[in-house]
């Protein structure tokens, strides 16, 4: 564990994003900075969580990155809030580059804001808010990891995550459609049909890296009848790095595409693929910087869809996937959007056999992912997977017991799984639900 922690306070050293940042700081600025957001841009709620934190350290048990580090109190909850934004409070704004530099490092890679400390404290207190505040500052200080501010520079720029133009949206879509075709010759991807149910939104690294996720979409919304559409223009892309940079108003951007966009089609609502940022972008924290308390058009995350097409018998299991599964539960929508039993109703559905993680359903530990530390890049893969131990022995725990497939239905959760699988050699298969679905499934005969 040390070399590992030196090894990744070695690569902190190289994030041009922090140290560049940091340069061009004067205390003027940084003064300034803090008390704008914290004077114009918080309110009741977080006057309250400031009021009344007595610095207990209850939460401390539920932080996987503190449980991982050996226990060390810095690592805890509310030992970050006292490194970052309890002394900008007290200073006034009146703090130096070098305490900017060590918070962003904290609020950006020993925090991914999956609120399990929520749970645990007496009085209810959202750290993870908290830190959100803190990358906040750090965002309009200009001191964001890179790796972090290049994929919201991404967004601005292409209104996607991964920089996909236009005609390789297009091309991705019509390449996905005739390979399905092949399988199923009259299916189709309905681009651009006013007045569908469904707008179907991914998000960006399916059509640069995972186009056969969309294949195998799209042959689960042929096969149940989905009366279903994507869009050909912007706002097909549902995910937003920019909540994770404290860039509200790209992040605000990006959200008003997506509406606007399943409105423009006249859809009753959107589907979304298996991602748990982009359900919490669209859902808890894009509509509410635009001033919707709720989205202005329904939203259905993956695994309700799901659910709902296995419960109604649109989609029928030819037979059931027969290997042990143990599941993961996605902060963003087990702890943010309780679909924690929905998602069991679909194991017990195209599954045999469910190997369930110790703790499960809201009180399981985070991946590290889905908050953001790992879209901060190769610098801090060490230092996350260190914070990830905790993960890794829960893990292994679950293969110990017969699991050999791991469902992970969240594209950052399958990233931050496969590091951690691939790190301590645990040796699990990772899934979507979508995959199995398909695999399993029974499909139109091909005459």
């Amino acid at each position: 564990m040390a070399e590992t922690d030196k090894d990744s306070t070695k690569s902190e050293e190289l994030d041009e994003g922090i140290e560049v940042g940091v340069r061009r700081l004067t205390p003027e600025r940084i003064q300034t900075v803090i008390n704008s957001v914290l004077g114009a841009e918080t309110g009741a709620r977080f006057k309250a969580y400031i009021q009344t934190c007595i610095h207990c350290g209850l939460c401390s048990d539920a932080c996987h990155f503190y449980l991982s580090n050996d226990k060390d109190p810095r690592f805890s909850p509310v030992g970050k809030v006292k490194q970052t934004i309890w002394p900008m409070i007290q200073a006034k704004g009146r703090v130096d580059a070098a305490f900017i530099r060590r918070a962003a490092q904290i609020a950006h890679t020993e925090c991914n804001l999956c609120k399990r400390c929520v749970q645990y404290c007496p009085f209810g207190i959202d750290i993870a808010y908290m830190m959100s505040m803190v990358r906040r500052i750090i965002h309009k200080l200009g001191v964001t990891p890179l790796y972090l501010q290049d994929t919201a520079h991404s967004h601005a720029a292409t209104m996607n995550q991964m920089w996909v133009k236009g005609d390789e949206w297009i091309d991705t879509l019509q390449w996905q459609e005739d390979e399905a075709r092949e399988e199923i010759p009259e299916l189709r991807i309905p681009l651009e049909k006013e007045g569908a149910d469904i707008m179907y939104s991914v998000i960006a690294p399916e059509p640069k890296f995972q186009a056969q996720l969309i294949y195998q979409a799209a042959v689960i919304m042929h096969t149940a009848g989905v009366n279903w559409t994507m869009p050909a223009s912007m706002g097909w892309d549902n995910s937003d790095m920019a909540m994770f940079s404290g860039d509200n108003e790209i992040m605000g951007r990006v959200k008003r595409a997506h509406f606007e966009t399943a409105a423009r089609l006249k859809v009753k609502k959107i589907v979304m693929g298996e991602c748990g940022h982009a359900f919490r972008s669209v859902y808890d924290m894009g509509n509410r910087w635009l001033g919707w308390a709720m989205p202005p058009i329904p939203i259905v995350h993956a695994i309700e869809f799901y659910h709902d097409l296995l419960k109604s018998g649109r989609i029928r299991i030819a037979r059931k996937y027969d290997k042990p599964v143990t599941l993961h539960d996605p902060c963003n929508v087990v702890r943010g959007g309780g679909l924690h039993e929905m998602a069991r109703y679909v194991v017990s559905q195209i599954c045999e056999q469910l190997v369930e993680m110790h703790p499960n359903r809201e009180h399981n530990y985070c991946c590290a992912a889905g908050g953001g530390v790992i879209n901060c890049g190769p610098p801090y893969k060490n230092k996350r997977m260190a914070g990830n131990r905790v993960k890794a022995e829960q893990l292994f725990d679950a293969k110990s017991r017969g699991a050999e497939t791991l469902i992970a239905p969240c594209h950052n959760c399958h990233s931050g799984l496969h590091d951690i699988v691939h790190h301590y050699e645990i040796g699990l298969d990772i899934k979507f639900f979508g995959d199995i679905i398909y695999e399993c499934m029974e499909k139109p005969e091909n005459p």
